[in-house]
């Protein structure tokens, strides 16, 4: 038998008040199994299938369906957040804030209040008589390093034709996003007194030549590639970290440089990996180097929605917003690789997120559940 959800609120400071901290670095990363059995009791109440996929022993997914087939509607949210610096927030993280027309607290903003709000959009409809399934989906690890998400898009089953991903764009649809690609570049040579730079073999001299060529190789593809849809319009890349050496009187025995890419989405992470380790092995060659290029992590794909796709145009038309572009990742490649077509739209603005005093505007909540229920309407009931 349906059941009635706790207030949007209440489920919104119970989310934020059950930490779950993602974090490559083991001392400050968390479960989120709090948050998911949350969920997982609500959506079962609602009448939801409810299932709870294991990542690893601290790190699970919920995948909830109600209704049957592959072509219905997909609510996504991730149930992570990032780490914070408690001494820096002017309220408790970990407790939700109401202050003036604002909610605060660690994901407020980015991004568990979007699950309440899926919720209680949710709560609304007889199951009944949906035509298509309604999917919300809750994953684990999006702000490090996306396991929830890439292991349900490695599962292969579609989960519904449509998705949205209530990330904070100020109720703004977007379909685009940048990819991202982290190298490590290394070149070992010999190290030897600085008094005769015949005794050894400069890595540091080696990567200066290779630094050289690879600004060539970045304004190459900045001529090449070009996408006015962002506010950047060409890919990226940043030199971030260099080290070599320990000391002024020694020739340099090892170097590491560290850069990031943020491509286009009709650009290749394997074509971008290939040609820097071309660089490198070319330079390396010439000046009797042993070179390394690795990547640091997996990278990120790009993400590119049709703006012609349904679910792009109705939310352009409900919305009153042409479908856009924003800097920073998302999950919507993974669910891009199903088949599925997905679009990030949610409450709150990314400027507010990962940051202390994070807050959500009281007065985008009742928008984005009406826009949810159109959503609903619109996928899983119309036939």
């Amino acid at each position: 038998m349906k059941q009635t959800l706790p207030p949007t609120e209440e489920m919104i400071a119970r989310l934020i008040a059950s930490p779950s901290v993602s974090c490559v670095h083991a001392d400050l990363d968390m479960s989120n199994r709090g948050v998911i059995d949350l969920i997982a009791n609500w959506t079962e109440s609602l009448g939801f299938e409810t299932q709870i996929q294991t990542i690893n022993e601290d790190k699970f997914n919920l995948i909830a369906t109600t209704g049957q087939g592959d072509e219905g509607l997909v609510l996504s949210g991730h149930t992570d957040t990032v780490p914070c610096d408690e001494t820096l927030w002017q309220t408790d993280p970990y407790q939700l804030s109401k202050k003036q027309d604002r909610l605060y607290g660690l994901g407020s903003c980015d991004m568990k209040s979007f699950l309440a709000l899926a919720l209680s959009a949710s709560e609304s409809f007889d199951f009944k008589r949906l035509a298509k399934p309604l999917t919300l989906v809750a994953t684990a690890d999006e702000e490090s390093t996306m396991c929830g998400a890439k292991l349900i898009a490695d599962n292969g089953k579609k989960l519904g034709r449509y998705c949205v991903i209530g990330e904070p764009t100020n109720l703004k649809p977007i379909r685009q996003h940048k990819g991202v690609l982290s190298l490590s570049i290394q070149f070992a040579g010999q190290s030897g007194h600085a008094s005769d730079p015949t005794l050894g073999n400069s890595a540091l001299e080696g990567m200066h030549e290779f630094i050289t060529e690879l600004l060539k190789y970045r304004e190459g593809i900045q001529q090449q590639y070009h996408d006015p849809a962002f506010s950047i319009p060409t890919p990226t890349m940043n030199l971030g970290h260099i080290h070599g050496g320990d000391n002024s009187n020694r020739i340099c025995g090892a170097c590491e440089l560290l850069i990031d890419i943020r491509y286009l989405p009709n650009m290749s992470i394997a074509s971008l990996r290939a040609d820097i380790e071309e660089i490198a092995e070319s330079v390396s060659s010439r000046r009797q180097l042993i070179g390394q290029c690795r990547m640091l992590g997996e990278g990120l794909p790009a993400m590119d929605t049709a703006q012609a796709s349904e679910i792009a145009e109705y939310l352009s038309y409900a919305t009153g917003k042409t479908a856009g572009s924003v800097a920073f990742g998302t999950e919507a490649p993974y669910f891009n690789r199903m088949q599925t077509e997905t679009i990030v739209i949610g409450p709150g603005s990314i400027n507010q997120a990962h940051q202390p005093d994070e807050y959500l505007p009281i007065g985008q909540i009742e928008p984005t559940i009406t826009l949810l229920k159109n959503l609903i309407h619109k996928f899983c009931l119309s036939p």
